[in-house]
């Protein structure tokens, strides 16, 4: 593998799908996914390897590959000597970080962690789990799950789950008890991949270009004509980051105005807009949003 080549992990499973979905809003084009474990990028300078989270930050720490995405949970429980590029805040179902719970059956007399002394804790995040219950003082046994673990609340005392909603939970009669580790997407290197000037800008430029993916999804642009006399009143209505743009137009009595604004907003603004007198508002949505 030459030395101009980035080895980058993609997690397969759960966030396959959204990252491949963030890549291609940044501007890659990923083929063959669904036939291959190494995936096509229009990018000669990347070679993607699918790997589950779990392992993603072991196999970066030992070198095997330059750098890839994984969540904060799985860089703790395997304890992984990593660079930490940046945090991206997306997730398989909402932009909400996921949670790891400690969760029992609804009707279990269970109401603190101290109650589940001496009990049973099944869970695939073991290390964490231990540490979180040897911080509290809590001697319990935590067993490793190999899946399926909502099911097997009411066979042990309590589970430690991943959710995002509490939705799956809630459906199986559990009850949160409470939230043991917050967990958000890592983009993450091998340390000599970013000492290597190559490797760390090509690292440095998906990272730009993921985050103003991701910026983008909850903002739009927006355009709309100006009378002169109602410019003041215009521009005190808009939450604009910095100045909004400002251009002449072919009738000198009016300007075209033009901002990028956060979507909840949008549908506040717009009625206001209107009535302050600006005409011709046109919204648009945006494939990236640079700071």
């Amino acid at each position: 593998m030459s030395d101009n080549v980035l080895k980058l992990g993609i997690p397969k499973g759960s966030l396959q799908n959204a990252t491949f979905e963030l890549f291609e809003k940044a501007g890659f084009d990923i083929t063959g996914a669904d036939r291959s474990c190494f995936p096509r990028i229009d990018d000669d300078e990347i070679q993607i390897i699918l790997l589950r989270a779990q392992e993603m930050s072991r196999y970066i720490e030992d070198g095997v590959l330059d750098a890839g995405f994984t969540g904060l949970d799985w860089i703790m429980e395997n304890q992984s000597d990593v660079y930490q590029v940046c945090e991206l805040l997306y997730s398989k179902t909402t932009a909400n970080p996921a949670r790891w719970v400690l969760a029992v059956p609804a009707e279990s007399s269970v109401r603190v962690p101290e109650d589940l002394s001496g009990g049973i804790i099944a869970t695939e995040l073991v290390n964490a789990t231990k540490s979180y219950f040897q911080k509290k003082g809590v001697d319990v046994k935590v067993e490793f799950s190999w899946g399926a673990t909502e099911a097997k609340a009411r066979l042990v005392n309590a589970i430690v789950e991943l959710t995002e909603t509490g939705s799956s939970l809630a459906a199986n009669n559990l009850r949160i008890i409470e939230t043991i580790l917050t967990s958000t997407t890592r983009f993450i290197a091998n340390h000599s991949a970013w000492a290597n000037s190559f490797k760390r800008q090509k690292i440095e430029s998906i990272a730009i270009l993921l985050n103003a993916a991701i910026d983008a999804r909850t903002r739009v642009g927006m355009k709309m004509n100006v009378h002169k006399d109602n410019l003041e009143k215009i521009l005190k209505l808009l939450p604009a980051e910095k100045s909004p743009t400002v251009s002449s137009l072919a009738d000198s009595d009016y300007i075209a105005v033009e901002i990028v604004v956060e979507e909840k907003v949008e549908r506040r603004l717009i009625p206001q807009l209107k009535r302050a007198g600006a005409s011709g508002i046109f919204t648009y949505p945006l494939n990236k949003v640079i700071h």
